[in-house]
């Protein structure tokens, strides 16, 4: 299991799938169904392979709640990126959710700094892209991205591509 960095009472963790524990990647596959599918009605599948791609990292936060109890557990996922490698070097952070109980705990922010310090560790000159629901392209943009095409559909959602730059210190 990967090594914990804990913040408070969250617990924020990060590694691929093939160090996951059974039940960390049902709990996380469960999170994206309940935002994605459930919540948003999202008309694409969201297990589309690229998980276990070998240069796929998943982040997470981990919180107490009953949702834990019930499994079994100590803590469960309430938030959930994970990171790409794309095959013309450039990076891309995607499957942003925050389960809806836990919004406006700031582990959105947390979630994504957390992923795009991992981004800087995996290639600092590397350009970072999101596919950001339109709704959050403003907070996207505190987060430094920058919208560089027209609004798209994916999923049936409204989305806008952003990139962050690498810096040029």
């Amino acid at each position: 299991m990967p090594d914990p960095v804990t913040h408070s009472e969250a617990v924020l963790r990060r590694g691929p799938v093939a160090d996951l524990d059974p039940r960390t990647l049902y709990l996380l596959a469960k999170l994206r169904q309940d935002v994605f599918s459930l919540e948003q009605g999202a008309t694409d599948p969201d297990l589309d392979g690229r998980d276990l791609e070998g240069t796929t990292t998943l982040v997470w936060i981990e919180v107490a709640g009953p949702g834990a109890e019930a499994a079994g557990l100590e803590r469960e996922p309430a938030a959930h990126t994970r990171v790409l490698r794309e095959a013309d070097g450039t990076l891309r952070i995607g499957r942003v959710a925050v389960r809806a109980a836990e919004r406006r705990h700031g582990f959105g922010g947390r979630v994504m700094r957390e992923s795009l310090a991992l981004a800087r560790e995996i290639d600092p000159q590397a350009e970072v892209h999101v596919d950001a629901q339109a709704y959050l392209e403003r907070w996207y943009q505190g987060l430094g991205f920058e919208p560089v095409g027209a609004l798209f559909l994916e999923a049936g959602i409204e989305h806008v591509p952003m990139v962050l730059r690498p810096r040029s210190d």
